[in-house]
């Protein structure tokens, strides 16, 4: 069933691949890029605005709101094959699975709700674990891992008529991993294992790595993206020393991959304090932080400040202001207007927005969104 969009596309002069570039790259713009980063699964059952008009993913919901368009493609740039999920025990209200990722994890049951899993144990505890599971699970040779560049053409279309962003995937060189070895895993692997882990951050590269040399040649990318998860409310979950030695310099590769096909914007999604490794990614040369989450950190434009010039932010407006009414999303979206004229700024909900957001405040969020950044 088609989508009716329940809002017009903002008025432009420019195409959305066009105002894009520009506004990362500080330049003067029709209006500002109109996106958002999606919603949690609970909305699409409690928001009436979505029951009603039948919104059931994120996707759907791009067109509903008549977002600007943007893409991102990649190749398998983690474990591949997955591993047989299966269901070990049922509960009351969750269930205790194997994931794909090999994880005995505790998830609720459909209609519970959403809840990050919880993880029991990992298919990888031991050096011993990691060389067998590398060896089934991370073969860059594995044909799976051949990119199909005729569909992903036919797919995204001429580059030279492409009138969106598309992205390049640059996939984890930590994160995944924290998902692979669950948090305290990692935590206590990267003291009693060391060799280990940094044998899966250079697997991890070397992936990436792979996909990078089929897709660059292919398509004219607008950016690069990554997912970082690493951080929480007090920093970083891996040690400082650890990042800038071990997981920096795979950056720096992807890097020089991407900067010899004119991809000078990388964006990485990062939640919790990003602060006290940013430095890293910087010098690494991701210099965009995307949905960036307030609350863990700090107001986006004081990163900007700091940074200026140097850095760009994605995401960024509080979604707690989101769940307090209109007085309080009016007073946060002030504060971000200086940053969003001055460029380097796309500005939408830090993360995915909650069910207790209103949908009545949500649309009159994105109607003021429009009136102040609109430009119309």
């Amino acid at each position: 069933m088609a989508i009716t969009p329940i809002r017009q596309k903002w008025k432009s002069s420019m195409s959305d691949r066009e105002r894009f570039n520009r506004q990362l790259h500080y330049q003067s713009v029709d209006r500002c890029f109109n996106m958002e980063f999606g919603y949690w699964d609970d909305n699409f059952s409690q928001w009436d605005i979505f029951v009603k008009n039948n919104v059931k993913s994120n996707a759907e919901a791009d067109v509903f709101f008549a977002f600007d368009r943007i893409a991102s493609i990649g190749g398998k740039n983690f474990m591949y094959p997955p591993m047989e999920e299966k269901v070990v025990e049922v509960k009351e209200h969750t269930r205790v699975i194997i994931n794909s990722e090999g994880l005995l994890a505790e998830v609720p049951l459909e209609g519970g709700g959403s809840s990050i899993p919880h993880f029991i144990r990992s298919s990888v505890e031991t050096p011993e674990d990691w060389k067998r599971i590398k060896e089934e699970h991370f073969n860059v040779q594995h044909p799976g891992r051949l990119v199909d560049i005729p569909a992903l053409k036919k797919k995204f279309g001429d580059d030279a008529s492409r009138d969106f962003p598309l992205g390049i995937d640059c996939g984890s060189m930590i994160g995944k991993i924290r998902d692979l070895l669950t948090f305290e895993g990692l935590a206590y692997a990267i003291y009693d294992y060391p060799e280990m882990v940094e044998d899966m951050v250079e697997t991890s590269c070397r992936l990436v790595e792979f996909s990078l040399d089929q897709l660059l040649p292919a398509f004219q990318f607008d950016y690069a993206s990554g997912w970082e998860d690493i951080c929480f409310n007090h920093g970083p979950i891996v040690g400082i020393d650890f990042f800038r030695d071990v997981v920096m310099p795979r950056y720096k590769r992807i890097r020089a991959k991407l900067s010899g096909y004119g991809i000078d914007i990388w964006y990485t999604d990062c939640d919790g304090d990003v602060r006290p490794i940013l430095p890293y990614f910087l010098e690494g040369g991701i210099n965009c932080l995307f949905p960036y989450e307030v609350n863990s950190c700090t107001h986006p434009g004081e990163l900007l400040d700091q940074y200026q010039g140097q850095l760009r932010i994605m995401g960024g407006v509080d979604k707690m202001e989101l769940g307090k009414g209109k007085e309080a999303i009016n007073g946060y979206m002030k504060s971000l207007e200086k940053y969003v004229e001055r460029g380097g700024y796309i500005p939408f909900c830090d993360h995915r927005c909650p069910p207790n957001v209103k949908p009545e405040d949500y649309l009159y969020y994105l109607d003021l969104k429009e009136s102040m950044f609109g430009m119309g």
